[in-house]
């Protein structure tokens, strides 16, 4: 019996991943939504992220290879007093603060977070999709291997406190490809020597796509006719139509 392969689609998907779901098991219960063929997605969120990942279907997989260096947007929350291997909520606490760590003074933090705007250099975690010898870094990290990884270039464009506790806080964070929120946590909490890491982050934006306008997946699951929610190859923002889309690809 002939596997059912779906519709030939074509069009950009802007949509919300829940918690929980890997990028691509978020794309792929998207892709079952809309009965679509081909599927693809221009970035990967780790599974305790949240927001914006853009899924391109048919031709719009032409457009994927540009959206990876895209700049991206996100709202991170720090907690203070603990850095961990992962530089998450998921992995092992390496690192806590001496027993009398109250909390982080606001006006340090502010100086600190002065330190990471602009050109800065990060060296990408262990925790990471990087590759070494064909195995992703990852790999390496779950046998307790810790490879050297030499330092990268990205740039902070953005970096502004949204609200602060004094055990945490939430950062608006505007960045080049490549970089690394995670990372960045782990610098902040070592500058500021009480140790951090992320607890939630949200993806925003993702070059000139917006999270406001993507749609939650049980939401689109529960679609009718999901396929409406698809941004049309002919009205992606400029610069960003597929450029083999030719007239005779369009008959």
């Amino acid at each position: 019996m002939a596997s059912r392969r779906g519709q030939m689609l074509d069009g950009v998907l802007l949509l919300d991943k829940p918690e929980g779901l890997s990028s691509n098991h978020a794309l792929q219960r998207a892709k079952r939504a809309l009965d679509a063929r081909k599927a693809g997605h221009t970035g990967t969120l780790d599974p305790f992220a949240t927001g914006l990942l853009v899924c391109c279907l048919g031709r719009a997989t032409k457009i994927a290879g540009c959206m990876l260096d895209a700049d991206k947007g996100y709202v991170a929350t720090l907690r203070f007093g603990e850095e961990t291997d992962s530089g998450d909520l998921t992995g092992n606490v390496v690192f806590t603060a001496a027993p009398e760590f109250k909390g982080v003074v606001q006006e340090e933090l502010e100086a600190v977070l002065e330190n990471f705007r602009g050109d800065i250099e990060q060296i990408p975690p262990m925790y990471s999709a990087l590759k070494r010898d064909g195995k992703p870094l990852y790999e390496y990290a779950r046998q307790g291997i810790v490879l050297d990884r030499p330092p990268r270039p990205v740039t902070i464009y953005k970096l502004e406190l949204l609200s602060f506790t004094g055990l945490e806080a939430q950062i608006v964070v505007q960045c080049s490809k490549g970089t690394y929120i995670r990372t960045l946590a782990q610098d902040i909490g070592r500058q500021l020597g009480c140790g951090a890491h992320l607890t939630a982050l949200r993806r925003t934006s993702v070059g000139p796509f917006q999270l406001d306008d993507a749609i939650e997946l049980e939401a689109l699951q529960a679609m009718s006719a999901p396929q409406t929610t698809l941004i049309a190859l002919d009205a992606l923002p400029a610069g960003l139509q597929p450029a083999t889309l030719k007239p005779k690809e369009e008959l």
